[in-house]
C-alpha cells in the first residue's frame, strides 16, 4: 500500500482530513435522521474539524 501523505506536512494532512470530514457530513446531512442522529452528525463534524484548528496556531 502506498502511503500518499509521506511528503505532506502536518498541517496539509489535518487540513485535507477537515475537509473530508466535511464532505462527509455535508452528505450525512442530505439523509432523514431522527434528532439522535443529527446530534451525532454534528458532533462529527465538530471533532473531525477540531485538530485543524490546532494545527494552524
Amino acid at each position: 500500500m502506498i502511503n500518499y501523505n509521506a511528503n505532506l506536512s502536518i498541517q496539509e494532512r489535518t487540513e485535507n482530513l477537515a475537509i473530508r470530514v466535511i464532505k462527509a457530513y455535508s452528505e450525512l446531512n442530505k439523509r432523514p435522521f431522527d434528532d439522535a442522529g443529527k446530534i451525532l452528525s454534528k458532533q462529527f463534524l465538530r471533532s473531525g474539524t477540531s485538530i485543524g484548528v490546532m494545527s494552524n496556531e
